[in-house]
């Protein structure tokens, strides 16, 4: 644990040594061009790197360096809704390809629909990067979609809400205290696509902590043994989630009441009909280009959410 605080101290020495010589570079190179062009580049791409240092230091977070866990639960909506989790699974997929993070299934329940179209009631990514946590954990919440249902004949407008969850990932299992006799170890065979994954479908592993009632599963993995691990993992980052949640509610009673992220709790609204906008609620953030949005173009939603 010291030597990572010395090796991030370290690093963070270095990247204001880069800055600084940058700087010096830029204010030679400007007393000796005639042309603009490349020197805007250049002040344009340091502004953007100090403007990323910048949004670091709101993290306070011992985890916000770290790995997350995002999870999408389909709500009120049907079929809908569940085609929302599709649509925002796909939303932040994109958004990690443009943070070069590594995002991939670890659970996932199908819904309704043809194998063309078919939905999620509730999935879990991990997401592998440099503040992930960070950069998402304020993504937890309500996402609410409006538009033409694909599901309707009629062609009727439809409303569909899906909440979304964000946790660190734990890898320290100091940390966190599980007992074997506290928990129950399920194997069972998983619902989901064939092809290359049937292999994966007898192997999934659900872990229930009794407790405190949380279940978590996994299917991600070929073998038992790395199912369970990485469930084993994912409970730890429940487990963390669900005794902050509960020191903070403690601190309510003594700071006033703090908004939970329930499905009363709507951060964020996408319209697609009867006009285009998607709005945050917390920030008044807005962008009528919402097809960008859910191409995973996250980046001015994230970092006013941060500032918060």
């Amino acid at each position: 644990m010291i030597s990572q605080e010395l090796s991030d101290i370290e690093e963070e020495i270095k990247w204001f040594e880069e800055i600084k010589k940058e700087l010096e570079d830029t204010k030679e190179f400007f007393s000796l061009m005639e042309e603009d062009s490349e020197l805007e580049e250049k002040i344009n791409d340091l502004s953007k790197r100090i403007k990323r240092k910048e949004i670091e230091a709101y993290f306070s977070d011992k985890h916000d360096k770290g790995n997350a866990l995002l999870s999408i639960f389909s709500g009120a909506g049907g079929q809908d809704a569940e085609d929302w989790v599709v649509m925002l699974l796909r939303m932040y997929n994109r958004y990690c390809e443009k943070k070069n993070f590594k995002a991939s299934v670890i659970d996932e329940s199908l819904g309704e629909g043809n194998e063309e179209r078919k939905g999620i009631k509730s999935v879990m990514i991990e997401i592998k990067g440099k503040y992930a946590y960070g950069l998402l954990k304020k993504e937890t919440g309500v996402h609410r979609l409006v538009r033409i249902s694909p599901f309707s004949a009629q062609k009727l407008r439809h409303t569909s809400f899906a909440l979304v969850e964000v946790l660190p990932e734990i890898t320290d299992d100091k940390e966190i205290e599980i007992k074997e006799e506290d928990i129950r170890v399920d194997y069972y065979r998983a619902s989901g696509p064939g092809g290359q994954y049937v292999n994966k479908r007898d192997s999934a592993v659900r872990i229930t902590h009794m407790p405190t009632g949380i279940v978590v599963s996994c299917q991600s993995e070929r073998l038992q043994g790395k199912n369970k691990e990485k469930a084993m993992s994912v409970l730890m980052s429940k487990l963390y989630s669900f005794e902050k949640e509960k020191q903070e509610k403690e601190l309510s009673s003594i700071k006033g009441d703090k908004v939970s992220a329930s499905w009363g709790n709507q951060i964020r609204s996408y319209v697609l009909h009867p006009y285009k906008l998607v709005k945050d609620l917390r920030t008044n953030i807005e962008s009528t280009q919402p097809e960008k949005v859910l191409d995973g173009e996250l980046e001015e939603f994230i970092e006013e959410e941060i500032k918060l």
